[in-house]
């Protein structure tokens, strides 16, 4: 008998081991995440031994602890456009494979059907720099005539045909077995398999990549926040359609902090049938995103014996598969990591959002990671055609809208900050590093949900956020030579938003730059008050008022071809300071009294450019998500005195720095204690 251990040699080396098990035994064999039936010292060896006694009755499962990610199929409820995450396949409707359950495949006849997929294939570049796990094992059981390859690629997309074994057993179940070394996977590369039929069908079932170590068995609290229940509902039931997953969690928290309760709301009552006595609802006022999140790690760490805290955002699609992806990810890992999800386009479905996330601290922003891909559609450009998803990529931080956290990184780093909502989970990742603890984004660990690019979290009631949060996160993290960068930013987006009739965004950033500069010590009371604060303040401005359509109110004035014209972007330096000192002396005088009264064009979300407002005296203007129309009227006024006032804002801000940066570093321990967050909740 061979001795499985990794290879040496500079490629890795695969080999097919196969074994037959009799159709009654089909449904109970091998799954690579149910326990053994039959406990022995050699269960977690896999040695060909064990799969073989398969066809003895004497079962011997891979069990839950060394498999690393399940080969999954699309779930019934999913629209087609998410297919092609899960496989790769011929266009033409006749060679389509068939779904028959989340673990089974059947490939016809004539077809060639590739697992080089987002959801199948295996990220072996991050196992390989991040974990223990040094060779992976590909299981499968097949039954049917055809012949199965396994291949890799390369960090630059060239793909490397490993290994590969002809299959037939047409009445019966057989097993097949792949073994990986991942010695030439450190700076990227993906392992997948591909499928191909003559005369008759193939079918899979069950296979799973798994490791021959014995990794700790550990359970996760997956917990969330919610707002908008009926989306939670969902995602709740999502969770719990899954056994498997099941087993790895030891409770689901979530922080109802809407005004609609969850428990009043259709399908909660199926979600907690499901979760069972796992469903842990606490009900507690609206605290934001850092408030709910921080009600999560505090449950799970504080209340409970989970050696792993999960945050989900509530207004997600769920793909159940990620949360063990994540929980075995951190279980191989060298040392404690916080494992982040990606986030996929809930809008459109097959398109990957964004592969990882750096905190940029020269200008404390988040932004993409060099060299990720952002907007990809696998749908027109499948995984194994790609030049650019191969290569790994370094995270510094990653969104919380699936994140993983060991108990141990949370013990060490302290809970989130107060900030409501916006760079609580950047700030975090920050932290956790300067302790010690990176952030990997993991492929093949994710959720949909609807990107940022799609909100209007940059003018809206979030800009006071957006603004207070990232000079905090700033304050805390970042070398002092941020101070210009923020100001010359500042000033920059006060002037943008002006010449584009924004004035309740420069109102709302400008407020937040002021509670700043008060310090640290009111971070707590914010969290109840800062937000019917800002809401009190934009009322005041029509630019802030939204209705349904533009249609409630009076035709426009202006010619179309007008914005046509004006929407040509200026690049040339000299040209953009000539038309900003055009738009600016025309933003100083009075308008007509007939703009007031009916806007002289209406304008699309996209098209709101201040090179075209700049030069307008009114416009309507779409929100982001298209749901409404503000009626956006130029004010001198207004313009003069919120300009002096951002002025004498920034001036006292960059005075102020040093300080403001002590004061913050020096609260810190305070602001982020169990204890202080603990003062919160029972109040």
């Amino acid at each position: 008998m061979t001795e499985r251990t990794p290879s040496d040699s500079p490629e890795p080396t695969a080999r097919a081991e196969e074994t037959t098990a009799s159709s009654d035994q089909a449904t109970e064999a091998f799954t690579g995440s149910v326990a053994a039936t039959e406990e022995s010292p050699e269960a977690g060896e896999s040695k060909l031994s064990d799969v073989a006694s398969v066809r003895t009755g004497g079962r011997k499962n891979v069990p839950a602890e060394q498999v690393l990610q399940r080969i999954v199929m699309p779930r019934s409820e999913d629209p087609l456009d998410v297919r092609p995450l899960y496989v790769d396949e011929p266009k033409t409707l006749a060679s389509t494979a068939t779904v028959v359950s989340r673990r089974s495949m059947k490939v016809p006849a004539h077809s060639k059907v590739s697992f080089a997929s987002y959801f199948n294939a295996f990220p072996a570049s991050y196992w390989k720099r991040w974990t223990q796990v040094e060779e992976v094992v590909l299981r499968l059981k097949v039954r049917g005539a055809g012949r199965l390859d396994v291949y890799r690629s390369k960090p630059n997309g060239d793909s490397v045909h490993l290994e590969g074994t002809p299959v037939s057993t047409p009445k019966s179940w057989k097993w097949l077995e792949f073994r990986i070394a991942l010695t030439p996977f450190e700076d990227g590369g993906w392992i997948w398999f591909d499928m191909f039929t003559n005369d008759s069908a193939l079918e899979i079932d069950e296979g799973a990549w798994t490791t021959d170590l014995k990794l700790a068995s550990q359970k996760v609290v997956v917990g969330t926040t919610t707002m908008r229940p009926a989306d939670c509902v969902v995602a709740l039931r999502t969770l719990g359609e899954d056994s498997q997953v099941l087993d790895v969690v030891e409770r689901v928290v979530v922080a109802d902090q809407g005004s609609q309760k969850i428990r009043d709301t259709d399908g909660f009552d199926e979600a907690a049938r499901r979760l069972g006595d796992k469903l842990h609802v606490i009900e507690q006022a609206n605290l934001g995103g850092s408030g709910g999140f921080t009600r999560v790690m505090y449950e799970g760490v504080y209340n409970s014996d989970a050696a792993q805290v999960m945050l989900l955002d509530d207004d997600i699609a769920l793909e159940p598969d990620g949360v063990l992806r994540a929980n075995a990810f951190a279980r191989a890992a060298t040392q404690p990591v916080i494992v982040g999800g990606h986030m996929l386009n809930l809008q459109a479905r097959s398109r990957l959002h964004t592969m990882g996330e750096v905190v940029d601290l020269g200008t404390a922003t988040w932004r993409a990671a060099p060299g990720a891909v952002t907007d990809y559609d696998f749908s027109k450009y499948p995984l194994r055609q790609s030049t650019k998803l191969h290569k790994r990529i370094h995270s510094t931080y990653n969104g919380w809208w699936m994140c993983l956290f060991p108990r141990e990184v949370i013990e060490n780093t302290g809970l989130p900050l107060p900030l409501f909502i916006k760079h609580d989970d950047s700030e975090y990742s920050l932290r956790a590093a300067e302790h010690g603890y990176p952030t990997v984004s993991l492929p093949g660990a994710a959720v949909w949900h609807m990107p940022w690019t799609d909100k209007n979290d940059a003018t809206d009631w979030t800009a006071y956020f957006h603004t207070r949060n990232r000079l905090i996160m700033a304050a805390l993290h970042s070398p002092d030579e941020v101070r210009s960068n923020l100001v010359k930013q500042g000033l920059k987006l006060t002037l943008r938003h002006l010449l584009s009739m924004e004035y309740s965004t420069v109102a709302v950033q400008l407020k937040a730059v002021e509670d700043f500069m008060e310090g640290p010590q009111n971070l707590f009371e914010s969290l109840r008050t800062a937000l019917p604060e800002v809401r009190e303040l934009r009322k005041h401005y029509s630019d802030a008022q939204t209705v349904s359509s533009a249609r409630e109110f009076p035709t426009p004035t202006a010619d179309p071809i007008m914005a046509e014209e004006l929407l040509k972007p200026p690049v040339n330096p000299a040209v953009i300071a000539a038309r900003a000192s055009k738009a600016l002396l025309h933003n100083l005088k009075d308008p007509s009294d007939e703009a007031t009264e009916r806007p002289q064009l209406n304008i699309p979300a996209a098209s709101a450019r201040w090179f075209l407002l700049g030069s307008l005296d009114s416009a309507t203007v779409s929100t982001a998500d298209g749901s409404g129309v503000a009626f956006r009227r130029r004010d001198p006024e207004e313009f003069r005195r919120l300009g002096l006032r951002a002025l004498a804002t920034y001036r006292k801000l960059a005075q102020e720095w040093p300080r403001l940066r002590e004061s913050y570093r020096a609260a810190l321990p305070e602001l982020t204690s169990a204890e202080s967050w603990k003062q919160v909740y029972d109040h």
